[in-house]
């Protein structure tokens, strides 16, 4: 798509919002997901009213971020990929959602998206790795456009909410600092202890954001970066869920990247509060009381 994009809605329900294909309207019309949730329906957010945002647009449709973790499960190529990473070729492996973990007190460290493990021919547990599905978070309302939308869709496919507030978009800091390193640090650091290996799926958008990380050999590896992209296609009007590209990471060494700061120049902050002390001496009322006004002086 090289056309400048005026709003956020990329997928609903599966689908472009200017496909109103017989197929995509059915889809709309009973809120279903293609994706393989857990259900035919899409529960995102409420299961009576779900928000079936799959995908949004950044910088006028120049760029794609998968909001939704189902989004990724199309086609389950997510496994596929993670059990080459996990498992020997040619050995019996299925998957397993959503399957809490606990830590050595018994309490909870969150449940993992998906373990992948593999038996034998008796159905005995060989090995096992996880599988973490990381979206991203969204800054500003998109629930606004996504009704205004689904009130009227083929009148509403090409609408314009440049002008309205609250604008959608990704915020890959938050999605980082709030969902997945605490997801690497806890869960990962469990099974890191276990000697077993973990996977991230993530979109290629969220992935650039990221500091680069020490890449290893694939026999090497405690975790596998699952990086996915999504690839339109105009003759069926769908986006498709393409691989593009998987990096091999140690545990320690990739953890430390991520949650090391880059500070910036202490100099410009020191400004800053010059200036912020200016303006306080200056008149302006004070955030909080100086010593004088707590002793009634």
């Amino acid at each position: 798509m090289t056309k400048k994009i005026k709003h956020p809605l990329a997928e609903v329900f599966g689908f472009p919002i200017d496909n109103i294909s017989e197929k995509a309207n059915r889809f709309r019309t009973k809120r279903l997901c293609p994706f393989n949730n857990k259900v035919p329906s899409c529960t995102k957010d409420k299961a009576n009213d779900p928000l079936g945002v799959c995908s949004i647009y950044e910088n006028g449709g120049s760029n794609i971020a998968i909001t939704c973790p189902i989004r990724f499960r199309e086609d389950w190529k997510i496994v596929d990929d993670a059990a080459s990473f996990f498992f020997p070729d040619k050995v019996n492996w299925t998957s397993l959602s959503e399957v809490r973990l606990n830590n050595k007190d018994g309490n909870s460290a969150g449940n993992i998206d998906m373990v992948l493990v593999s038996y034998d021919a008796n159905g005995k547990l060989i090995d096992f790795g996880a599988l973490e599905i990381q979206g991203v978070y969204i800054s500003g309302n998109i629930r606004l456009p996504f009704t205004a939308y689904m009130s009227n869709p083929d009148k509403n496919k090409n609408m314009d909410w440049t002008n309205e507030p609250n604008f959608p978009r990704p915020d890959y800091l938050s999605s980082s600092r709030k969902r997945l390193v605490p997801q690497l640090i806890y869960k990962g650091g469990i099974l890191r202890t276990w000697k077993k290996k973990s996977a991230v799926v993530i979109h290629k958008d969220f992935y650039s954001t990221l500091p680069v990380l020490t890449h290893v050999d694939k026999k090497q590896a405690e975790i596998a970066w699952l990086i996915y992209d999504l690839a339109y296609d105009s003759k069926t009007n769908v986006f498709k869920l393409v691989t593009h590209e998987i990096i091999y990471t140690l545990f320690e060494p990739a953890l430390d990247i991520i949650t090391k700061p880059n500070p910036g120049s202490i100099d410009e902050f020191s400004k800053l509060l010059q200036n912020k002390l200016d303006e306080k001496l200056d008149g302006a009322p004070p955030d909080a009381p100086i010593l004088g006004q707590i002793l009634g002086e």
